[in-house]
């Protein structure tokens, strides 16, 4: 079965777009492409298990398995050499990225407290958003007594809109909720 988001899309979103912006090819209108999400774990320099607990948590998350990252450069002050593993990652697309897209937008971000709304200045002047998240906690999947302590983590939304106008206008049509100004 098809996840809600991309039917929407495919029926509704992309018609829209295509004559809000005007476009003549089918292949100028935007579209989210991957949706990354990633975790840095400074403590795991010291503590091996506060890595493994962040890639266990994230795969949790994402419903797919989440790979660690290693550091690309040595940073004497954090006690970090290059090679270290030091994150974790996990990169999304087709059903998965918009099974998450959907429960970000209408299960986690509501469940934030005291939350006003995404702040719309995220986006990197290529059509990229990026958002930070500061409880993982707000993510259904976690069960709260099974965690060690409370992370952030990354979210990268990756469109192949060329103007971060285009692309807000397509977040906003998956009702992610921005601030109104």
């Amino acid at each position: 079965m098809e996840p809600r988001l991309k039917t929407l899309y495919k029926e509704k979103i992309f018609n829209d777009l295509k004559k809000k912006f005007n476009f003549k090819n089918v292949m100028m209108v935007p579209k989210i492409d991957k949706i990354v999400l990633s975790m840095g774990v400074g403590k795991a320099v010291q503590d091996k298990k506060k890595l493994e607990s962040a890639v266990n948590e994230l795969t949790t998350i994402a419903g797919q398995k989440a790979v660690k990252t290693k550091a690309k450069t040595s940073i004497a002050s954090f006690k970090i050499r290059t090679g270290m593993e030091i994150g974790c990652k996990v990169t999304l697309r087709g059903n998965t990225m918009y099974e998450f897209l959907d429960r970000l937008i209408n299960v986690s971000l509501p469940r934030v407290k005291d939350f006003k709304g995404v702040k719309d200045t995220g986006f990197d002047g290529r059509g990229n958003f990026s958002m930070g998240i500061v409880e993982h906690l707000i993510f259904p999947e976690i069960d709260f007594d099974k965690i060690d302590e409370i992370k952030g983590l990354n979210i990268n939304i990756a469109t192949t809109a060329r103007k971060d106008e285009e692309a807000k206008a397509l977040l906003e049509a998956f009702k992610m909720p921005f601030v109104k100004r």
